[in-house]
């Protein structure tokens, strides 16, 4: 189950913290910036910032009410969303995207770093930024109340979810809150909620909306044949100064929003595809073995994924609360593998590079796909948007975005290994420092993952995952013990009670 490890600095849990400092060093990941990063960054800021209001080329779209919506406690702000229903059923989605790349001398200092980094990594201990903090937390991000630079998307979205025109300018915005996705649900869930009592009418209106911009994308996933996996997080809090994790399924107001970068990520491929020049984020289809095992497993899961029945379709009816669902999407996630990269430039010299993606699409979405919607988190997406507003604009491509694109998948396929191996060693340290606390107990679970003579059980509380030396099917409820925690190396040791115990 993927962890996400939210900003908890100032844990008073000593030996947890040390180790978590540890483990950046043994994992290889970047500290602070070094001085000449710092002072171009700071420079760049200022300069930008200072020119913002006189810069005749970008479009003055501040008397838009754009908000932003994010986990409770974001500071790197990418995107913020503005929609406006029309007489006909139509609607004007707006969706403003940080304009990281006006910040960002073109391989200059931020742009070397930025390119060894890769993306922003998110530790239970704080965060390792992409980017220096005066531009993530600072001048580039959507902060509310002050005037920012962005890539501005307007979608028109017609009555069954299909995007009719798309627009991208550079633009001057002012988002008007700073809202997270509990507040936005409240407010979807009750119009009269205290969360949304001081939002203006323009705001309260642009919220009410994002439901069906969701219902309708989600029509068109459907369609598409597309896929999502509605898996639960794992979030990493300090709670009385000691780290603890929590369970959380995702909010329909946070599947709503997803919508949006989602739609924003196909038609920036769209562009890239017809232009003939881009980096997508492609996955290929699973093999037809892969398929037929999962659809064994569903059918021994007692939720069988029946012969003709659209995969996407399927998994929107699997219920992360009920053991034996939960079951069925840890083994969803082996059938799509092979994610990556792919760079293509028809004027390239490189002939690989010249021809368009022969597969082009990221199959669990069942279409093109880039990302575009997250530059202050992550490398790639600079250079989509930079690459995308000259297509639309017909303007010449930036020849320093060209000179990047046969680097950028392994920059990005070697971050995400790194981010990965992060998540795993620093959610296995703070799994065992939970468990510590229950060495001897007896904690009931669910079977997530079985093979050989191991199984993968999932607890109920706390909510973590635990390897155990024994087989039983998934979705099976049973008991296990806690009999040895190194929180140290992360390692738990536990064996099973009456094992199985079967929820049949």
């Amino acid at each position: 189950m993927p962890h996400h490890a939210v900003e908890v600095r100032g844990s008073e849990d000593a030996a947890l913290t040390e180790r978590l400092a540890a483990l950046r060093v043994e994992l290889d990941l970047p500290g602070g910036f070094a001085a000449p990063v710092l002072a171009e960054a700071e420079e760049s800021a200022a300069a930008v910032l200072a020119s913002l209001g006189s810069d005749a080329e970008r479009v003055d779209l501040t008397a838009v009410p754009f908000v932003t919506v994010d986990p409770s406690g974001s500071t790197d702000l990418d995107q913020a969303l503005h929609i406006a229903a029309a007489e006909d059923g139509r609607l004007t989605v707006r969706y403003a995207i940080a304009d990281v790349p006006a910040f960002v001398a073109p391989e200059g200092e931020v742009d070397r770093e930025a390119r060894r980094r890769g993306q922003t990594v998110y530790l239970p201990d704080g965060r390792v930024p992409l980017h220096p903090e005066v531009l993530s937390e600072g001048a580039a991000s959507l902060l509310p109340d002050v005037d920012r630079p962005a890539f501005v998307w307007t979608f028109t979205l017609a009555v069954d979810g299909a995007v009719e025109r798309t627009a991208l300018v550079r633009s001057r915005v002012r988002s008007r809150a700073q809202l997270t996705y509990e507040q936005v649900q409240a407010f979807l869930d009750s119009a009269d909620a205290p969360e949304a009592a001081a939002w203006p009418e323009e705001l309260r209106a642009s919220i009410a909306l994002l439901p069906e911009v969701g219902r309708r994308r989600t029509a068109q996933e459907v369609a598409r044949g597309g896929a999502s996996l509605n898996m639960p997080d794992q979030e990493i809090h300090v709670v009385d100064g000691r780290y603890e994790i929590s369970q959380r399924i995702p909010l329909p107001a946070e599947d709503h929003n997803a919508q949006l970068s989602l739609m924003t990520g196909m038609e920036a491929a769209r562009i890239m595809l017809d232009g003939g020049v881009g980096v997508l984020r492609t996955m290929p289809a699973p093999d037809t073995e892969a398929v037929a095992a999962f659809r064994a497993r569903t059918r021994a899961l007692g939720h069988p994924w029946e012969e003709g029945a659209d995969y996407g379709a399927y998994l929107r009816t699997v219920d992360p609360r009920e053991p034996r669902h939960l079951a069925v999407l840890h083994a969803a996630t082996s059938l799509f593998r092979g994610a990556g990269y792919t760079a293509f430039d028809a004027e390239a010299e490189d002939p690989a590079l010249r021809a368009l993606p022969a597969d082009p699409e990221q199959a669990a979405l069942a279409a093109p796909y880039a990302h575009a919607t997250a530059p202050l988190r992550r490398l790639v997406d600079r250079f989509v948007l930079a690459v995308c507003h000259a297509l639309v604009s017909g303007a010449p491509v930036p020849a320093w975005a060209r000179r990047a694109l046969p680097e950028l998948p392994a920059l990005m396929q070697d971050a995400g290994r790194r981010a990965s191996a992060a998540d795993r060693a620093a959610g296995d340290l703070v799994e065992a420092a939970e468990l510590s606390e229950h060495v001897g107990a007896e904690l009931e679970g669910v079977v997530v993952r079985s093979g050989g003579e191991s199984a993968d059980v999932q607890l109920a509380q706390p909510p973590v995952a635990v390897r155990v030396p024994a087989a039983a099917e998934p979705g099976t409820r049973v008991r296990i013990r806690i009999d040895a925690v190194d929180v140290a190396s992360g390692k738990v040791t536990a064996t099973g009670v009456d094992w199985p115990h079967s929820s049949r």
